[in-house]
């Protein structure tokens, strides 16, 4: 459980806020580069840690982000003209550039150099693996790009896609790192979604009873489920928690790998992203079909938005009769709108004062330690893990060991991103 205090300090992103400091000194994944589709394109709206942003791509195909406002009167940017090179606000044609700087004011000389003195605020972009990345902390902290690796994989091997989910990153978040939960909530949906079916992963699963061994990592953690499997041997399962929000989904058999990134919109609403990747092969027409119908760890989501299909505003679709059958354990359809589902019925920021957590809780625990320490120490000059690119090089897994095995120790080699090398996955 967390006190009231605890609780804000690590829920609370906005401008100004401890856990918003410590956030906004990663490279953050922010739109789909397809909602940029060409140069002079519509503007998009963004939501970031409580700010209201624009993004851009200009005439010569740059990217921007910047405040929402016109610095003139407050205007939205979003109703602007993206033309030659710059974003003019219709109401009385200020102009700005991908950075944000003001380059004309009509109705001043341009020899007085006024709008020289006028720039938004704005953030560096880079587009890399179909998504635009922006890095929104202090300037002269600016850390290495990312170095994940299914940036660096061909297009055909990877697929990438968000959803708005309704409540706080932590509690969203938190449920990623929970894989005692699998057994229970997943279960019709391990033998039956095409991604996940006819692999022993899915049936050493139905060990409703996993152990948990956390492992602290340059990266964030190494969190192990142990379940049992044949007799003598125990089916583990290693997530990788990536600070501050990603994490590496364990693998079913030879399945693509999967992994999400909870990124707060505001402190009541975050976007999810959902990776899917496979690091020696192209994904196949069946496994893309299934992913855009809402299979494996993706939703689908309403045109013209990212709010899922499935939502709090039509309980999700729930089917009882599903229920009981067993074919959804929970009446909820999909994977991913089982966890979100569950997540926002919490509430849009959990009361974690009520909480009463068990063993198989130490992840959560740890991460929220991790999280209120790392902003603690950024607060005293300290730099927070994760930053370096050596620490997303890196897999989950899931294998067999025998019961006297340490996982971290055993399979060290299996827990490293290798190019060209197939995944291990049971």
């Amino acid at each position: 459980m967390l006190s009231a205090e605890d609780n804000s300090y690590v829920t609370k992103t906005g401008p100004g806020a401890p856990m918003g400091d410590l956030l906004r000194r990663y490279w953050v994944p922010l739109l789909l580069a397809e909602e940029l589709p060409e140069p002079d394109c519509a503007p998009v709206r963004v939501k970031a840690f409580g700010e209201r942003l624009l993004a851009i791509r200009d005439t010569s195909g740059r990217v921007g982000l910047m405040d929402e406002f016109c610095a003139h009167r407050g205007v939205s940017l979003w109703f602007g003209r993206n033309e030659d090179n710059g974003l003019r606000c219709p109401y009385h044609g200020w102009k700005y550039d991908v950075n944000g700087q003001c380059v004309e004011v009509p109705s001043e000389p341009a020899e007085s150099g006024y709008c020289q003195k006028i720039k938004l605020k704005a953030y560096p972009c880079v587009e890399k693996g179909g998504i635009v990345w922006a890095y929104m902390g202090p300037a002269d902290k600016q850390p290495d790009f990312p170095a994940f690796e299914w940036l660096d994989l061909p297009p055909s091997h990877r697929y990438i896609a968000k959803r708005w989910q309704e409540c706080n990153w932590l509690q969203a978040m938190e449920g990623g790192i929970d894989s005692s939960h699998v057994s229970w909530l997943h279960s019709g949906e391990l033998h039956t979604d095409p991604l996940h079916r006819a692999t022993k992963g899915a049936v050493y699963n139905g060990d409703k009873t996993p152990k948990f061994e956390v492992v602290d990592s340059a990266s964030g953690m190494l969190i192990g489920a142990r379940r049992n499997a044949e007799p003598g041997e125990y089916y583990w399962r290693v997530t990788q928690w990536i600070m501050p929000w990603y994490t590496m989904i364990p693998p079913y058999g030879e399945n693509a790998l999967n992994g999400h990134a909870w990124v707060p919109m505001d402190d009541e609403n975050c976007i999810t992203w959902s990776f899917t990747y496979h690091p020696t092969r192209p994904l196949s027409e069946h496994e893309l079909a299934t992913m855009r119908s809402g299979g494996g760890m993706h939703v689908e989501v309403l045109p013209g938005t990212y709010r899922p299909v499935i939502n709090k505003d039509n309980d999700y679709l729930i089917d009882r009769a599903l229920q009981k059958s067993g074919r959804y354990y929970s009446g909820v359809a999909g994977i991913a709108m089982q966890d979100a589902s569950l997540q926002e019925s919490m509430g849009p920021i959990v009361d974690r004062a009520h909480e009463n957590l068990v063993s198989t809780d130490n992840a959560i625990i740890m991460a929220r330690m991790l999280l209120k320490k790392a902003a603690q120490g950024l607060a005293r000059g300290v730099e927070p893990r994760g930053l370096k690119q050596e620490t997303h090089r890196v897999r989950s897994a899931s294998f067999i060991l025998p019961a006297d095995q340490p996982f971290a120790k055993a399979r060290a080699e299996d827990l490293v991103a290798r190019p060209g090398i197939i995944h291990t996955g049971v």
